[in-house]
C-alpha cells in the first residue's frame, strides 16, 4: 500500500514524551501504510515462544522484545486507565524521624517551641505552672539544647562555603541538616491526607480507542472525572488521527466557549459538533520525513531495548502480583492476575533516565544525518526567519528537533533515589499481549547536594524518606468489534471527520487574522494577537 510520506511531523512530540504507552501505537501508522502487512489481533494464533521458553531473564527479554516488535504490525481496541496515589505518604511515615519545621533554618526554633509546649501541657496536668521551681532543669535542658541547635547550625551553614569548618559542627546536627529535606514533615503529613481526600480519591483519569495501521487511523476518547459527595464533574476529549493524510482533529465543543470569549467574539454556534482540523504537514517538510521519523522512532526503541541488562527482566507467576507493595488498584488488578504469563521489567529512577536520554540521542542523530536542512546551526538563523515562516511545519519541526538537542546535550545528572519504574505485561495462553503496566514511583522531594564533608544517604537510608505518589498505568488490548463505536457519546454522523463536519484550522486563523486586521475583536484579543509572532504584522494596524 502507498501512501504520502510527509504526513508525521505531527508524532515527534509523542516520540519525546515519557510514560506514555500510546507512543509506539500512534507512530506505528505511517511506517505501516508504506506497505508493511498488519496481523489482526482475533485472527492471530501463533504460539508465543516465551510461552514454552525456559524462563530465564534473558528469556524474559528476548520474548518481551518480540512481542512488543510483532504489536507494531496489530490493529487491536484499547483501554487505558491511570490511578494516582499517596498511599505511602500515608502509611510510610516514620515518627521517630520526622521533624518539626518545614524548613531547616526554622529547625531549631521549632523544635524549641514544640517541646516548650508539651512542657506546659505536662504542669497543667499536675496543676502547676510551668515557672515552678520543679521544672528547672527542664527548662535549663530545653534552653541548653536550643543554643546548642542554633550554634551548630550556623556552623553548618558557614561549613558550606568551607568543606574545613564542616569540622566544627557535631556529626549528628551535621547528618540531620544535611538531609534535612528528605526527612518527613508533619506539614507533609497534613498535605498527603488533604490531597488524598480532596483530589486523589475522586479522581479518575481514561482514555479508549483503536488502532488500525491498515486503515490508516486511530482513535482516542480521553476522560477525567472528578467525583466528591458535593461535586460531579466530567470532561470528554475526541481525538482522530488520519495516518494517511498526516491530520490530527480535535473535538471543536470543548474548546468553543473559551475561543469565542477569548478571541473570537463572533464564532456564535458554528463550532457545534463539530471537528477541529489541524493538518501537521502545510508542504514544507522535505519528501520522506514521516516515514523516516517512525523508522528514527523505533531503531532508537530497539537499540536502546538491546543494551538493556538482562537483569532487570524476569517472569512472575500472576498469583503473586497480589503482594506487590503497594498493591496495585482494585479494579486494575483482576484483569492483570487472570493472566497465563506475566513479564516484569524494573528499572531504577536513574537508569530509566538513561534510557530516555539515549533514545533521543539515537533518534536526534537519524535524523539530523538525513536531514541536515531540518538542523539550526546557530540561532540567529531563527531571527532571520520571517514571521510567516515560523509558524509552518518545517519551522515548527526544526524548533522541536532544537530541544531534542538541547536535552541531549544538556543531560542533567540524575539525584540518587531508591524509587523504582516498573513495567509489567501480561499474556494469553496462546501467547498474545494483553495488557501492559507501568509503576511509576515519585519521590517525595528532590534533595539538592550540598557542600559537606559527610557524604549523603545511601538508598537504604533515603528508602523510608523517598515515598511519594505512586502513578499507576494499566493499558488493555483486545480485538476490534465492529458494533462498537469510537465515540458513543458523538452522533454517529460525526464519528469519522470530513469536510463538511470540520473546521480547518489553517483556514479559520487566516480568516480571523483578517477580522483583526479590519480592526475588530474585543481588547484581550487585540493584546494576545499582538503577542503572537504571525499576527504582529496583521495587528499593528488595529487601533
Amino acid at each position: 500500500m502507498k501512501t504520502d510520506h510527509q504526513t508525521i511531523a505531527s508524532h515527534i512530540p509523542s516520540a519525546l514524551k515519557k510514560n506514555t504507552l500510546l507512543t509506539s501505537a500512534l507512530l506505528t501508522g505511517a511506517l505501516l501504510l508504506t506497505g508493511c502487512q498488519s496481523t489482526s489481533l482475533s485472527n492471530n494464533t501463533n504460539q508465543s515462544n516465551a510461552m514454552t521458553a525456559k524462563q530465564t531473564p534473558a528469556a524474559a527479554k528476548t520474548a518481551l522484545a518480540a512481542a512488543l516488535q510483532k504489536q507494531r504490525y496489530q490493529s487491536f481496541s484499547y483501554h487505558s486507565n491511570v490511578e494516582i496515589s499517596n498511599d505511602q505518604q500515608l502509611t510510610h511515615v516514620d515518627v521517630e524521624e520526622e521533624v518539626a519545621s518545614n524548613a531547616v533554618e526554622e529547625y531549631c526554633e521549632e523544635t524549641h517551641d514544640q517541646a516548650y509546649a508539651e512542657l506546659i501541657a505536662q504542669a497543667e496536668t499536675q496543676n502547676k505552672e510551668v515557672l515552678d521551681a520543679d521544672y528547672d532543669a527542664q527548662r535549663t535542658a530545653l534552653k541548653d539544647t536550643y543554643l546548642e541547635c542554633s550554634v551548630a547550625y550556623e556552623a553548618w551553614e558557614d561549613s558550606k562555603d568551607n568543606e574545613e569548618d564542616s569540622a566544627v559542627v557535631a556529626s549528628s546536627y551535621q547528618q540531620l541538616f544535611d538531609n534535612y529535606d528528605d526527612k518527613p514533615k508533619s506539614l507533609d503529613a497534613k498535605k498527603a491526607a488533604l490531597l488524598d481526600a480532596y483530589l486523589l480519591k475522586p479522581l479518575s483519569i481514561n482514555s479508549q480507542g483503536v488502532y488500525q495501521p491498515l486503515a490508516g487511523k486511530a482513535t482516542m476518547l480521553a476522560s477525567v472525572q472528578y467525583h466528591a459527595r458535593n461535586h460531579h464533574s466530567s470532561i470528554n476529549q475526541p481525538i482522530y488521527i488520519d495516518f494517511k493524510n498526516g491530520d490530527i482533529y480535535l473535538w471543536a465543543d470543548n474548546v468553543a466557549m473559551l475561543n469565542s470569549e477569548f478571541l473570537d467574539d463572533k464564532l456564535g454556534t458554528k463550532w457545534r459538533n463539530k471537528w477541529l482540523k489541524i493538518a501537521m504537514d502545510d508542504g514544507t517538510l522535505p519528501k520522506g520525513f514521516g516515514r523516516e521519523v517512525i523508522k528514527s522512532h523505533f531503531a532508537a526503541l530497539d537499540l536502546t531495548y538491546e543494551a538493556a541488562p538482562v537483569s532487570q527482566f524476569d517472569y512472575v507467576a500472576p498469583n503473586t502480583l497480589a503482594s506487590l507493595s503497594p498493591k496495585l488498584p482494585e479494579h486494575q488488578s483482576p484483569a492483570m492476575q487472570a493472566s497465563a504469563q506475566v513479564i516484569r521489567r524494573v528499572q531504577s529512577a536513574e537508569s530509566y533516565d538513561k534510557f530516555y536520554q539515549d533514545y533521543l540521542r539515537i533518534f536526534y542523530n537519524r535524523i539530523s544525518q538525513k536531514y541536515p536542512e531540518l538542523i539550526k546551526a546557530n540561532e540567529s538563523d531563527a531571527v532571520a526567519d520571517t514571521d510567516a515562516e515560523k509558524f509552518t511545519s518545517k519551522a515548527l519541526v526544526q524548533q522541536l528537533l532544537a530541544m531534542v538537542k538541547s536535552s541531549v546535550d544538556n543531560e542533567v545528572e540524575a539525584t540518587a533515589s531508591s524509587t523504582k519504574v516498573q513495567e509489567l505485561y501480561g499474556f494469553d495462553k496462546r501467547g498474545q499481549l494483553k495488557w501492559q503496566h507501568l509503576r511509576t514511583e515519585l519521590p517525595s522531594k528532590t534533595s539538592l547536594p550540598r557542600k559537606t564533608s559527610l557524604p549523603r544517604k545511601t538508598s537504604s537510608e533515603r528508602s523510608a524518606s523517598d515515598k511519594g505518589l505512586v502513578i499507576d498505568v494499566l493499558q488493555q488490548y483486545s480485538a476490534i468489534r465492529a458494533t462498537d463505536r469510537a465515540f458513543p457519546n458523538l452522533p454517529s454522523d460525526r464519528q469519522v471527520p470530513n469536510a463538511s463536519n470540520s473546521i480547518d484550522v489553517r483556514e479559520y486563523g487566516r480568516d480571523l487574522t483578517q477580522y483583526y486586521r479590519d480592526g475588530n475583536g474585543t481588547a484581550m484579543s487585540k493584546m494576545m494577537f499582538g503577542m503572537l509572532p504571525m499576527a504582529k504584522e496583521s495587528v499593528e494596524t488595529i487601533e
